[in-house]
């Protein structure tokens, strides 16, 4: 490859020569000194980002963005890929060869030999037990027996998402709250027990206490069918909003927010508040 290839319009020749501009970027000669001492560890700070940054297009619906951000999350898999082939531990061709063969064994209604035609009647929930089947299947297969109905959870996740899904599995053996009503009450006896805790001045309990009203927090909003993770977004979103234009009306009057004393901060925040209301004029 030429530093000045010409770029191929074919999708299949185009991840080719993503796979060979990888390669020369860790070219252990006349490769790229980054490139070259990044290692799994030091990457996946950057792989778990870029995910968040192609949710942060989709958020904003900024297709031009999330085209851009899918191809960097897409570098990604092409750069661990190529220090495990570097390693002779696998390639990208595992990679996808592996993700193909996955595809088409947990979606037998669709691949299968009698997969079933679209008007069969085969509900979302009948899917998704027969892929925690398959998955259980698989498990067993690697030697990884299901030892727990709280398995296949990843502890790296971030705190909202593994809660919901911490939740959701406890709930498929009947270890659930029966509705939103019922969990209601226990919010309000998770912030006595909150209250308590700031009361001791204990700040361990205090940690702990917090951590089960925002538990059972998400135990509502998933029985309610919303998305704790998306619900806070919005809010801190939100606050942004409002927040950078205190910010803009403290500048227009000559001052700045670290300057007012609490009064003024909450009246500006109640005019944000309602300026943003207003939409923009």
């Amino acid at each position: 490859m030429t530093n000045k290839a010409p770029l191929s319009t074919s999708p299949v020749a185009l991840v080719e020569q993503l796979v060979d501009i990888m390669a020369r970027l860790r070219d252990p000669v006349s490769g790229c000194a980054w490139d070259l001492e990044q290692t799994f560890e030091t990457i996946v700070p950057y792989t778990v980002e870029e995910a968040y940054e192609v949710a942060d297009a989709v958020a904003a619906r900024d297709w031009a963005e999330l085209r851009e951000e899918l191809g960097d999350l897409l570098l990604q898999v092409v750069f661990h890929s190529r220090m495990a082939q570097e390693q002779q531990l696998f390639d990208l061709s595992d990679v996808v060869s592996t993700l193909n063969e996955k595809l088409l064994r947990r979606h037998p209604h669709v691949f299968g030999e009698q997969a079933p035609s679209s008007s069969d009647g085969t509900s979302i929930e009948q899917i998704k037990h027969a892929w925690e089947q398959i998955k259980t299947a698989e498990r067993h297969q690697k030697g990884r027996p299901h030892d727990s109905a709280l398995d296949g959870v990843p502890s790296g996740l971030p705190a909202l998402q593994r809660a919901t899904k911490l939740q959701k599995k406890a709930a498929k053996v009947g270890f659930d709250w029966p509705d939103a009503s019922a969990v209601w009450p226990q919010i309000g006896a998770e912030m006595d027990e909150l209250q308590d805790a700031l009361a001791s001045g204990e700040r361990d309990a205090i940690e702990e206490e917090l951590g089960d009203v925002l538990f059972t927090l998400v135990n509502f909003s998933r029985h309610v069918k919303l998305d704790a993770d998306l619900a806070l977004r919005r809010s801190a979103e939100k606050f942004e909003r409002r927040f950078r234009d205190m910010e803009q009306q403290a500048s227009e009057a000559g001052s700045v927010l670290a300057s007012l004393d609490e009064a003024a901060l909450e009246a500006l925040w109640c005019s944000a508040k309602e300026r943003l209301k207003l939409g923009p004029s």
